[in-house]
């Protein structure tokens, strides 16, 4: 397996064609084993993934201080993302979304203490705070690139026109929204005004949460404190809608001799070289089984053959329940 590198942006920044998302390694789903999680890290450099993402809410605070302690020694094989902007308490309650320039600098300085580094590759807002104009949040992450704290920008869930005012500040090197076979939302608006400015694209969850693998059968598979079970394309009737999906997925992929997930991936990376998908696991196994997606070959009859059994708005339900939905800055 070959892992190539794509750029994401015109200012130098280049990734593993595939990250690893490492959200699940603290928090939102269950059976969590930090001791796995790290050699998931270990194993995922070795093969050749340079791309790390984390954020300061996960966990809350947690996630940022394992990935810290995978990377130990490790640094220079890394290309480290983090985010701030969802504000959390010590217990976890969620306390909002900030955006203004003195939370910036604080989080930028919290995080790199956690992560024991001096810098951060690549710093995004996760969420935009709608009370905050996007030109100080971007004009304070701008001091931090000054300051060496961080190398390149990013936004998450950032709709066209603050993506074009965020770049017009300081330019801004990937936009992380979700984008997989199930939430093809941003093929109207999002991927154009991107590769308009020359801005890379990063995939989260683009296994659909885990339903692209066929892996889910049941709302009853999932852990009673998994939080997939509050979200609405899991629940009720959409539930079966999106598992008959899933059936064509996955009748699909034996006939290819893949696996689902390798074929949900592998499409997404033939969606352009500018888009860095980063399927999260905490399980060397999936990790690898994702990394096989690299020897996937889609072709133009597998994609409209795709394109027929999920056309973007063929998954039932929302991203999000409805609070998470009005967090989106769209």
């Amino acid at each position: 397996m070959q892992i190539n590198t794509r750029k994401l942006g015109s200012q130098g920044l280049e990734v593993s064609a595939l990250g690893l998302g490492c959200m699940g390694m603290s928090e939102f789903y269950s059976g969590r084993d930090e001791a796995e999680a790290v050699a998931t890290i270990h194993r995922a450099l070795e093969l050749g993934v340079t791309f790390l993402d984390t954020a300061d809410m996960y966990g809350p605070f947690t996630n940022e201080i394992l990935v810290g302690k995978a990377i130990a020694g490790r640094r220079d094989q890394v290309v480290l993302a983090t985010k701030f902007a969802n504000v959390r308490g010590e217990k976890g309650e969620f306390l909002g979304i900030r955006g203004d320039a003195e939370y910036v600098r604080q989080a930028c300085d919290a995080s790199l203490k956690r992560l024991g580094v001096d810098h951060i590759d690549l710093y995004y807002q996760h969420r935009v705070d709608p009370n905050t104009p996007i030109e100080e949040t971007v004009g304070a992450m701008a001091e931090l690139v000054k300051a060496g704290k961080i190398r390149y920008l990013g936004l998450s869930e950032a709709a066209p026109e603050t993506i074009r005012r965020a770049h017009a500040v300081h330019p801004i090197s990937a936009l992380q929204t979700e984008y997989s076979l199930w939430s093809r939302e941003p093929e109207e608006e999002i991927l154009p005004t991107v590769r308009e400015l020359g801005i890379g694209y990063v995939a989260y969850s683009p296994l659909g949460r885990g339903f692209l693998t066929g892996q889910i059968r049941r709302i009853e598979d999932l852990a009673e404190d998994d939080y997939r079970r509050n979200a609405p394309r899991f629940q009720g009737e959409n539930f079966q809608k999106n598992l008959d999906l899933v059936a064509e997925i996955e009748k699909m992929a034996r006939e290819k001799g893949c696996t689902p997930a390798q074929l949900a991936l592998a499409w997404l990376l033939t969606q352009g070289e500018d888009i860095v998908p980063i399927p999260g696991t905490t399980k060397r196994a999936r990790l690898e089984e994702n990394l096989g997606a690299m020897d996937v070959r889609i072709t133009a009859e597998d994609r409209a053959r795709i394109n027929s059994i999920l056309p973007p708005g063929a998954a039932a339900g929302t991203r999000y329940a409805a609070p998470q939905m009005q967090a989106l800055n769209r």
